[in-house]
């Protein structure tokens, strides 16, 4: 009986060892438990320090980026000096083709010459493939001197897109619709080349740029163009336009061979009235007369005339590669549609 006793008195101490034991091991866990959620959120916390951080240091280094804006606008400003600096060492050969003579220099983006000007007697009676020949050799060494980037070619008729309509100073056969220009070019190396009225292009070196500004030429015949604002406006041939009663066209009223018939002194008082006659027909602010002649002239110009050198039959070959410095319609077609829609870009 006391041996019973005895072995139920040892089994209950052990059941509440084993209590007490669950009782350790459950506060165990526990405590693991919360060490683990301890390290655990530490460990979030860690990675949400670093992710601010690493956005923080994101948004410094695009501060200091520029924006799009900002990048579009200095590729702009770096397209435009380089540009400038190009245009700026571009070398132009410039030809200025006369009745009784040819000339040409290589200038620079700004019309300054970069060589001496050279001239030969123009070849009579003239072909287009003799002209050609004339011109390769009267450029050749000028081009060996300061390879030029660019041609500009100024020519005493109607010039449209680069070919030659009207030639009056070389007659009627054989000089319609001729690629002078680029037949030119293929001699001296296939250069970008531009043409237009001489007189036009000597008008480029003349004009300032504002209002309504007429030129004049006085040479082997008589040339003119119009400028509005600095921009080329379409040719026209007033040359060919009767002037006199008679009938006489300003080529043949005031040309050299006019000059050389009348004297001096009857040709000025001509000149003179054709000055009269333009500026009522044009109602210009500013008339520049240019050609060889103009050095001829010995009456007193009115304040809105003025003459120019010879030399800018060359020099105004420059301007004739600044952007919209020739009309052209291609530049804004839609200017043009039935449609009137106009969209300048």
């Amino acid at each position: 009986m006391a041996t019973r006793k005895t072995s139920a008195v040892k089994q209950s101490a052990v059941k509440q060892s084993a209590v007490k034991q669950s009782a350790v091991n459950q506060s165990a866990v526990k405590q693991g438990a919360v060490k683990s959620a301890v390290r655990t959120s530490a460990v979030k916390k860690g990675a949400a320090q670093k992710t601010a951080a690493k956005k923080s240091a994101i948004r410094q280094v695009a501060a200091k980026q520029p924006t799009a804006k900002q990048r579009t606008a200095k590729q702009r400003t770096a397209k435009g000096a380089l540009k400038q600096s190009a245009a700026a060492n571009e070398n132009i050969l410039a030809i200025d083709v006369g009745g009784t003579g040819l000339k040409a220099a290589i200038i620079g983006a700004d019309g300054k010459m970069k060589t001496e000007r050279v001239r030969v007697a123009t070849p009579h009676p003239c072909t287009p493939d003799q002209l050609v020949d004339a011109l390769a050799q009267l450029v050749a060494p000028l081009i060996e001197q300061a390879p030029p980037a660019l041609i500009s070619i100024g020519f005493p008729g109607v010039v449209r897109d680069n070919r030659i309509l009207t030639a009056p100073h070389f007659g009627v056969e054989g000089w319609h619709d001729i690629p002078l220009a680029d037949a030119l070019a293929q001699r001296v190396g296939g250069l970008p080349v531009r043409m237009i009225n001489d007189a036009e292009m000597q008008g480029f070196a003349a004009i300032e740029g504002h209002g309504l500004e007429f030129v004049l030429t006085l040479g082997t015949g008589a040339g003119t163009a119009m400028f509005r604002d600095g921009e080329l406006m379409p040719h026209l041939e007033l040359a060919h336009h009767p002037v006199s009663k008679k009938g006489v066209a300003y080529d043949e009223y005031i040309g050299e061979a006019a000059r050389e018939k009348v004297g001096n002194k009857r040709w000025n008082r001509r000149v003179q009235k054709v000055i009269g006659i333009l500026d009522a027909l044009v109602n210009y602010d500013k008339l520049w007369i240019g050609g060889g002649n103009a050095a001829r002239l010995k009456f007193e110009l009115p304040p809105h005339v003025a003459t120019v050198s010879n030399d800018a039959g060359i020099e105004g070959g420059a301007r004739l590669w600044h952007p919209l410095s020739v009309r052209e319609t291609r530049q804004f077609p839609e200017a043009t549609e039935k449609t009137g829609r106009f969209t300048p870009k």
